[in-house]
């Protein structure tokens, strides 16, 4: 089993920045993919970036030029710095962990979420 926890979320001004960190804990699992996902209110969840083990990353439109992910596999971390914040970034932020439980089975990859940690963005 793996466990998620965040840290990082708060309230900031249009412009500012914040930093998320997301650390997983648990025995006997190595992480494949990472990535962070968020949800505003009234709207579906959306994929924000990943970071996959190799370090290749892949951003959503919106975020684009703005955040910037990347993860620590010595922690087994993953961080999402946000720049130039937008009031539309206002959502709660969830990091979301993909690992192999069983390395009889590397195959067999389950994925987890953390508990999610707000961000709201003031214009």
């Amino acid at each position: 089993q793996v466990q998620l926890v965040e840290s990082g979320g708060g309230l900031v001004q249009a412009g500012g920045s914040l930093r998320l960190s997301c650390a997983a804990s648990g025995s006997g699992f190595s992480i494949d993919g990472m990535a962070w996902y968020r949800q505003a209110p009234g709207k579906q969840r959306e994929r924000v970036a990943t970071i996959t083990n190799g370090g290749s990353t892949n951003y959503a439109d919106s975020v684009k030029g703005r955040f910037i992910i990347s993860r620590d596999n010595a922690k087994n971390a993953v961080y999402l710095q946000m720049n130039s914040l937008k009031p539309e970034d206002t959502a709660v932020y969830y990091c979301n962990v993909v690992a192999v439980v069983d390395g009889r089975r590397p195959d067999l990859k389950f994925a987890y979420w953390g508990q999610g940690t707000q961000v709201t963005v003031s214009s």
